[in-house]
């Protein structure tokens, strides 16, 4: 029996960023999320989830997966009336807030019920089926989660804020890259943060332009960076845009600790990623060895870290 595979994701550049129009660039990861999909007698379907998860993870998503396995399922016109549909969900990707977990789940659902059933559908058709199944955890997706999970590799991202479609390119990087993903285990609210950064740019419109402009510059470096594979640019980058989040107080105290431990233990480069105020950390390592070192050092302070690459 044939397993759907959805890959996580992380932000490189421009969380916050992006809500003003600017580019964000997102990786997939090379950690993932497996379905497998049994067809049994009976109705509707049942879920066997087995991913390694955050704690409370699973049990606060639950009815937000189980509305997202319905989209998938309905847009792929697959009768659950008249069969009871065995899902079972694994994988190394940890199912937590900011790796795209929502994403790698419909994606791998997606794949798996198109083996199961002989669908034959292209990955432009799964990954429409896994934005579907996005809806169901975030209402209206920016799509760049599912595009990442279905595709692999980096991705360029601005949001249309006419409301038109948003722009989504495929990058290609000439390796792989080595990245330790920390987390703070505090989680803070998206629409707060979001909010608070929009009240301190209406305050200070002029700091802010001036903020914009350095990162637009920041972002296109670091596209040619990623496509080249130059590390030590790519690193520098992410110091900067870490510092830029620190300038617009989106990174809190227990955020710079993780970005600064993973900096001591021969990081390149090191950010938060995500709403900010907890959440998670990235860093990017010159070599697996390294990778190994700041991934020790992270947990030796009681902080949950996994290694993945990237490219």
């Amino acid at each position: 029996m044939d397993f759907g595979k959805g890959y996580g994701k992380t932000i490189l550049f421009g969380e916050h960023f992006v809500v003003y129009g600017l580019p964000a660039i997102a990786s997939a990861l090379g950690s993932y999320t497996t379905a497998e999909v049994k067809v049994l007698k009976g109705q509707g379907w049942e879920v066997i989830d087995n991913r390694p998860a955050t704690p409370g993870y699973k049990k606060q998503k639950f009815d937000e997966a189980q509305e997202s396995i319905k989209n998938v399922i309905t847009f792929l016109n697959i009768d659950s009336e008249k069969q009871k549909l065995e899902l079972t969900f694994a994988g190394d990707l940890y199912a937590a807030s900011g790796v795209g977990a929502s994403a790698a789940q419909c994606t791998s659902l997606a794949r798996a019920i198109n083996y199961e059933f002989n669908l034959n559908l292209d990955d432009e058709k799964i990954n429409e089926a896994a934005y579907e199944g996005e809806k169901g955890y975030h209402g209206t997706p920016s799509g760049i989660d599912n595009t990442a999970s279905t595709y692999g590799g980096l991705i360029w991202f601005e949001k249309n804020l006419s409301g038109g479609k948003n722009k989504i390119e495929r990058l290609q990087s000439k390796e792989k890259m080595f990245l330790v993903i920390g987390n703070t285990g505090l989680t803070a609210s998206t629409t707060e943060v979001v909010a608070d950064v929009r009240k301190l740019k209406d305050e200070n419109p002029e700091k802010f332009e001036k903020i914009f402009n350095t990162y637009k510059d920041l972002v296109m470096k670091a596209k040619e960076a990623l496509i080249e594979s130059d590390i030590t640019t790519i690193g520098n980058l992410l110091n900067k845009n870490h510092e830029l989040l620190q300038e617009i107080t989106v990174s809190g105290e227990i955020n710079d600790l993780l970005v600064n431990i993973a900096r001591e233990n021969g990081a390149l480069g090191a950010k938060m990623t995500g709403t900010g105020r907890g959440g998670l950390v990235i860093s990017l390592a010159p070599d697996e060895n390294t990778q190994e070192k700041i991934f020790d050092a992270i947990q030796e302070k009681g902080y949950m870290a996994w290694k993945t690459t990237i490219g």
